[in-house]
């Protein structure tokens, strides 16, 4: 009886938890199985202006990219740009506070194509906040948390009570009726697709919540590190910016050799952060430095070679989000786990909703 009891608590707390977040979990689901593929949707979609004709040239120069664009548009801060070293035909990327983006010719500094920002950078704004600012991410946020409790609570209400049952848990009915192939799906397909949900979810939660970070490093027996301070004489901003983010970046770049991949982005309190990709097979190799945005002194730098257990983590915790982490067999099996997790709360409307729709069985009364 207590056993019964239980059962029907988590399966009441797993009902009302569904309804509350279903259509939040459902647009997180699908968003996020079409960012999985994002890295093969834009170079299927976007060759046109994210790569030129290879030549025999070196790169062009930062500052002169920077400068071509602020006579495009003199008015429109800069909120990011980035750089492809892999690829020399790649173009340079720079991202607007207003939300445009230009892309320019690595060899001559000419425009390539001018928009706003792709509809993939939209779908993981919805993603992250459904579009809606700080109010959207809170929503997210504590919708993940959410669906953590109801995958969990999801396994223990799967878990059959006999093990000769086990078999029919783990098998979907094809030729059975509408009700009895609707709940298999959300039954059997749920927990198929549970643990990678899980991995799932609680990596996006350590973008969201302090509290998860601290957990990492309280496994791991060590803290996760801010950078190192750099103690320099002040600088008096003298050079413009695209003088200014230039030496920035080949100074890093000359003292770092072996970048695939950087970005500089303007953050808050005026600081300017570089960041910088070496070839790795697991944990990122990402180099990161944080500047003054006004004079580009540097103030602090964070080096893989010297990263922690803690570092580690954060440094693999992307990839592993997104389903990079182990290559193409990690991008389909999110892929897949995600579209499952879409149908999750399809599925169980459509069993609360039968079950609500279920007249009650006639007591027959002796005379």
């Amino acid at each position: 009886m207590r056993k019964k009891n239980f059962k029907n608590t988590i399966r009441n707390i797993h009902l009302l938890l569904g309804l509350a977040t279903g259509l939040v979990v459902f647009i997180i689901s699908i968003t996020g199985s079409i960012y999985v593929f994002e890295e093969e949707i834009r170079e299927f979609t976007q060759k046109d202006f994210r790569y030129v004709g290879l030549q025999q040239k070196p790169f062009v120069g930062l500052d002169r990219v920077i400068t071509a664009f602020e006579k495009l548009s003199p008015k429109d801060p800069i909120r990011l740009i980035r750089m492809e070293e892999a690829f020399p035909n790649a173009t340079v990327e720079i991202t607007t506070k207003k939300g445009a983006a230009y892309y320019f010719n690595p060899y001559n500094a000419a425009l390539v194509k001018k928009g706003k920002e792709d509809w993939l950078a939209v779908v993981e704004h919805i993603h992250t906040s459904l579009l809606l600012g700080k109010t959207g991410e809170f929503i997210m946020q504590w919708s993940v948390v959410i669906f953590v409790i109801m995958l969990i609570s999801g396994l223990v209400l799967w878990f059959p009570g006999q093990m000769r049952l086990l078999k029919q848990s783990l098998t979907i009915k094809r030729k059975a009726s509408f009700k009895r192939l609707n709940y298999d799906l959300h039954n059997v397909l749920g927990f198929y697709a549970s643990i990678v949900l899980l991995v799932t979810a609680l990596s996006g939660l350590y973008f969201a919540f302090k509290g998860v970070k601290n957990a990492a490093s309280f496994f791991t027996g060590s803290k996760l590190s801010q950078g190192k301070a750099v103690v320099g004489p002040k600088i008096i901003p003298v050079a413009p910016l695209a003088i200014r983010y230039n030496k920035i970046y080949t100074e890093a770049k000359s003292q770092y050799p072996g970048v695939v991949s950087s970005s500089l982005s303007v953050r808050g309190k005026g600081e300017l952060r570089l960041r910088m990709i070496y070839p790795y097979r697991w944990a990122r190799n990402q180099n990161t430095f944080f500047y003054d945005e006004a004079t580009g002194a540097m103030l602090r730098s964070k080096l893989y070679a010297d990263f922690n257990g803690a570092d580690l983590i954060e440094a693999t915790n992307y990839d592993l989000h997104t389903g990079r982490l182990f290559g193409l067999p990690h991008k389909i099996v999110s892929f897949l786990a995600s579209l499952i997790a879409a149908s999750l709360p399809v599925t169980g409307l459509i069993i609360w909703w039968k079950k609500r729709k279920k007249k009650p069985k006639q007591v027959m009364r002796v005379a």
